[in-house]
């Protein structure tokens, strides 16, 4: 079941790598916080998470409907 996990979390990075590549906006919509100190940043993808949520919501809705 890790191996499993695992191969999945590779697989979403992968993805993620290949989408920055097309120029998707995912991490830098608006609404995606970005605070830049003296020696810090702190990064929070508010819109982008809130957009893969959905998502993969609508996607988890359909495969349980097929299941059934």
């Amino acid at each position: 079941m890790l191996i499993l996990a695992g191969v999945v979390l590779l697989a979403l990075g992968m993805v993620f790598l290949l989408l920055d590549r097309e120029n998707l906006p995912l991490g830098k919509l608006p609404g995606d916080i970005t605070y830049r100190g003296k020696n810090t940043v702190v990064f929070f993808p508010l819109t982008t998470s809130i957009i893969l949520s959905v998502v993969l919501s609508i996607i988890l809705y359909f495969i349980s409907r097929m299941r059934h």
